[in-house]
């Protein structure tokens, strides 16, 4: 009898373990790597991506704050499966484009043809944002330089000593998309004196202390709420266009052919306020990515 009961303990233990394994196994086989660069933006999409992920029953590890050459070699080499990413990074350093796409559809089904023809890269829908270079004034000045470049560009030409601009180093010195292609461009007669390079932090400092008149700055960067400037329009379309997509190796998406749709609304949802309004919930009130995603996406319903 004890050796009958033996045996049937015996049984169960390993019965125990042959579906614990079973188990595990089945989840490991929904594992995802997801990546992100090293800037605030970044991480808050990085961690939306994540957080969807898990809710929909991935295994998720997150390789997070790498930088953008790193994070895009991780992608093309497997150690990373997917990662948020820019269609003017594709554009300009990926594939070397010699020509400017000014349309954002247009550059996004471009890049998405090429990066799924050479590596293997599906590009998940495209963001209505553009963190592109910008240039912005305070709003008291709206009424004296207008709300666009080509408005700036007729204040500027009527009084080429006194606009002084703020921009940062790579700005100063690009050829292709700098401040002084930018004014050739809108036909500005900018004074190259009047233009001080310094860190791209310093712009917007520059300018809040009324140290100059003009500031470089990105699209979607937190400080434009922070110190309540206007962006102006560029209503010729000379900056590159900067959407966000979600990229992932096709090898990946064929196998989970739902992560598709699992991370649409990330592209669908974020507008330009949002995106700002999102950088700014870390930048400037010091909350962790993690939680403003999950907060972002609690309010939308897509996580419990």
């Amino acid at each position: 009898m004890k050796n009958y009961i033996s045996i049937i303990t015996i049984f169960v233990l390993i019965s125990s373990l042959v579906l614990g394994t079973i188990i595990t196994c089945g989840a490991e086989t929904k594992k995802i790597v997801v990546g992100a660069k090293d800037f605030t933006e970044q991480y808050v999409l990085g961690n939306l991506i994540s957080l969807l992920l898990q809710e929909n029953g991935f295994k998720v590890e997150e390789k997070f704050g790498t930088a953008a050459a790193i994070t895009r070699a991780a992608l093309i080499s497997g150690q990373i499966d997917v990662m948020p990413d820019y269609t003017g990074t594709a554009s300009a350093v990926y594939f070397k484009y010699p020509e400017k796409i000014n349309d954002p559809v247009e550059l996004y089904e471009r890049v998405k043809k090429d990066d799924l023809e050479q590596n293997n890269m599906i590009w998940i829908g495209r963001t209505s944002f553009n963190n592109t270079y910008a240039l912005a004034i305070k709003k008291d000045m709206i009424e004296e330089m207008g709300t666009s470049i080509s408005s700036l560009t007729d204040y500027v030409n009527k009084n080429p000593e006194k606009v002084l601009f703020a921009v940062n180093h790579t700005f100063y010195e690009r050829e292709y998309d700098g401040i002084f292609a930018m004014a050739k461009f809108y036909g500005m007669n900018i004074i190259r004196k009047n233009v001080k390079p310094m860190d791209t932090g310093l712009t917007y400092e520059a300018i809040d202390r009324n140290q100059v008149d003009v500031a470089m700055v990105f699209g979607t960067d937190a400080k434009l709420k922070k110190f309540n400037l206007h962006v102006l329009e560029d209503d010729k379309n000379f900056f590159p266009i900067y959407n966000v997509s979600i990229v992932i190796r096709k090898e990946i998406l064929d196998k989970y052919p739902e992560i598709e749709k699992i991370l649409l609304p990330i592209t669908e949802l974020i507008d330009t306020e949002t995106m700002i309004n999102l950088n700014y919930e870390v930048d400037g009130d010091g909350k962790p990515a993690e939680i403003v995603a999950k907060e972002f996406l609690r309010e939308k319903g897509l996580i419990k």
